[in-house]
């Protein structure tokens, strides 16, 4: 199983309320009004999105002119649903139609590929801010299976956005995009890494590290590998100094965060392990684990 499937499968449960909206939507009669701002007024077809003014041109009198005359003076194609037309300049972005297919029917090489034909990540990039709560999941989800680590900045700002969905959709992308911040030779030894770990070879782990941070120092990923390790084999301080490395070289790596936490509690420093906590959760408020040890640190250390 390929890397994209496994983060879209990984992704499914934070999809599962998603796709319950997006078929009791399709119940509905007809789409959602289309919101353009206080640009509406009072047309031969009733209330209508003022598109004149939206897009500067003249004022034309539309209690003069036909729903036609209307479209060819402002060179505006239109479909209608009822009273309402919307301008083809303002539909959706496709890529909402690929994710409402993909909640339908799951199938991440699908999606993959059909949003690859037609959006650059930087598009992507974009989308992930977009004001509709769906574009940003589809935007989010596709830059976890097509992005590469100049989406960083990207999911980790999505790792704050205020629909939940985005959130835990951007912790699982930006996951994925961490190990591609190398060649592929490099990412093999570090896909390599991550099942030794998995596997508990903890050793094998320091040795091959080491040599892929020899070979590639910005390889944030790398560092927080090998800090992992570190800490499993209870070589606490060099685990503080790995976790730390990997935040320099990547800020939005809360796990490194949460891997210093640890191993400055194990070493008996509970201020220190409280302001790493503390630093991750600022960087991805969902880890609802680290905010419970937060709090008990926070009663131990500053009696709050």
């Amino acid at each position: 199983m390929c890397q994209c499937d496994l983060g879209c499968l990984q992704a499914l449960s934070a999809l599962r309320h998603a796709a319950a909206d997006h078929r009791a939507g399709k119940e509905r009669q007809g789409p959602p009004e289309y919101q353009v701002g206080p640009f509406r007024r009072k047309g031969p077809t009733g209330s209508r999105p003022d598109f004149a003014r939206l897009l500067g041109f003249p004022e034309i009198d539309l209690a003069k002119v036909g729903e036609c005359d209307y479209n060819e003076a402002y060179g505006l194609r239109t479909y209608f649903t009822g009273a309402q037309a919307v301008s083809e300049d303002l539909r959706q972005p496709r890529l909402l139609t690929f994710y409402q297919d993909y909640l339908d029917r799951p199938d991440c090489r699908a999606f993959s590929s059909r949003v690859g034909e037609r959006y650059a990540t930087g598009t992507l990039q974009r989308l992930a801010s977009h004001p509709r709560r769906e574009i940003r999941r589809a935007a989010v989800l596709a830059l976890g299976c097509l992005g590469d680590y100049e989406s960083n900045a990207t999911l980790g700002a999505a790792l704050l956005d205020e629909d939940r969905t985005v959130r835990i959709l951007a912790e699982n992308s930006i996951r994925q995009v961490w190990t591609r911040a190398a060649d592929d030779k490099d990412r093999i030894q570090l896909d390599t890494i991550i099942r030794l770990n998995a596997a508990r070879q903890f050793e094998k782990v320091v040795r091959m590290a080491s040599d892929l941070i020899q070979r590639v120092p910005a390889f944030a990923e790398a560092w927080n590998q090998r800090a992992y390790a570190y800490h499993a084999l209870g070589q606490y301080d060099a685990s503080v100094r790995d976790c730390h490395e990997a935040l320099e070289i990547n800020p939005y790596h809360f796990i490194a965060a949460v891997g210093m936490g640890r191993a400055f509690l194990e070493l008996g420093n509970p201020v220190s392990a409280l302001e790493s906590f503390r630093r991750a959760l600022r960087l991805n408020p969902d880890l609802e684990g680290v905010r419970v040890q937060a709090n008990r640190l926070a009663k131990l250390v500053e009696g709050t």
